[in-house]
């Protein structure tokens, strides 16, 4: 796949976390989930996804991978959990948990490869702690009821939702702070 990192970064220009706070909002057929970003603790991961928002990557994406009390990933341009926006991204690692609501970075056993596939994690799932990027969380209960929705679909035995759960429009919100 192309490199969209010109476009995420042309999105970008005037993305000013000093000024500004952010919640990327996801429109799903099961409902809205509102993420605050974590900007002061993985900037570069807040930074990506609201680039990524803002070229539109997300919309159509489907969730093709969900597992009850674990997580929800959405990310994947062909839905298949192998795709990406053509580029990397280093990890940020923290300490906040991974707790239900909890945005987090999918990548491969590298820790420095993920690109545009994102987490929403369940319940509590402290063995990612530390190991993988969290930089957000479900801003609302209306959003966590969303994703804690999604987390009970029924799926085949290679994780994927039966029926599609699917990202129908994505948008940036910029709050002044």
């Amino acid at each position: 796949m192309a490199s969209r990192r010109a476009e995420v970064d042309a999105a970008l220009e005037d993305v000013d976390f000093d000024t500004n706070d952010y919640v990327v909002e996801f429109i799903t057929n099961k409902g809205p989930i509102r993420l605050e970003m974590w900007t002061d603790i993985a900037p570069g991961h807040c930074r990506n996804l609201i680039g990524l928002t803002k070229i539109g990557f997300y919309n159509g994406i489907i969730a093709h991978r969900v597992i009850p009390g674990f997580v929800l990933q959405v990310g994947c341009p062909q839905g298949t959990g192998t795709g990406g926006p053509g580029y990397t991204i280093d990890a940020e690692f923290n300490d906040r948990p991974h707790e239900a609501g909890v945005l987090s970075m999918a990548r491969t056993s590298d820790p420095n490869s993920a690109g545009s596939q994102v987490f929403i994690c369940l319940d509590r799932v402290p063995h990612l702690d530390r190991q993988y990027t969290a930089f957000g969380k479900t801003a609302d209960d209306e959003s966590l009821r969303t994703v804690l929705a999604i987390g009970t679909v029924k799926t085949n035995s290679a994780d994927r939702p039966l029926e599609d759960v699917r990202i129908e429009s994505s948008q940036v919100i910029a709050t002044p702070k």
